[in-house]
């Protein structure tokens, strides 16, 4: 529940019984806009925003048929044949893992998001506490101990466009509005 993901404590009641408990979790979901969206409160608990699109590009297309079809024809064989990729993305990810408490942001990337958060007008401090975090992570996993502003930017819309909607009828932003004004604080020029 929401409660438990902004307390940290769960508590189950059940036939006069009451109990308590630590609750700590990520919360992870999908859905599709066309079914309804989600109330801004809970959206607000998503860290991250990832938008997934259907594919257009004919080749493509034939590349995902393929590759289901042959998942589903063999899938021991299918998860063989990335096995190795598969591999070296977890070393990676566990390297990450181990170095990430030594990654610093410096000062004036920290300034700078919380700049972007203000300007794009973030309610509260979640999208400056997300962000600074996850661009912690992304220059772990570039095995990186120093946040860089490339770092910021790999993760910066996925952390922000979903925060943006004020009007309940808006859709969420597609991050052009988070990248121009990481572009203009963070002084890149947009092409």
């Amino acid at each position: 529940s929401t409660s438990a993901a902004a307390s940290g404590w769960n508590t189950v009641e059940r036939e006069g019984i009451s109990i308590c408990h630590p609750a700590r979790f990520i919360l992870i979901g999908s859905g599709n806009p066309e079914e309804g969206e989600l109330r801004p409160q809970l959206l607000d608990r998503f860290g991250m925003h990832a938008q997934i699109k259907t594919v257009k590009l004919p080749e493509e297309r034939v590349k995902v048929v393929e590759e289901r079809t042959a998942f589903d024809t063999d899938p021991k064989k299918f998860r063989a044949t990335y096995k190795a990729k598969q591999d070296e993305v977890i070393d990676q990810v566990t390297r990450a893992r181990a170095l990430l408490p030594e990654v610093e942001v410096p000062m004036d990337i920290r300034l700078k998001i919380s700049q972007v958060c203000a300007e794009l007008d973030v309610d509260g401090l979640r999208g400056d506490l997300v962000t600074t975090r996850a661009s912690r992570a992304a220059a772990a996993f570039r095995g990186s101990k120093i946040v860089t502003d490339e770092d910021v930017y790999s993760v910066i819309s996925l952390c922000l466009r979903h925060r943006l909607r004020k009007d309940p009828m808006a859709t969420i932003d597609e991050g052009s509005r988070v990248t121009e004004v990481f572009s203009s604080v963070f002084g890149y020029d947009i092409e």
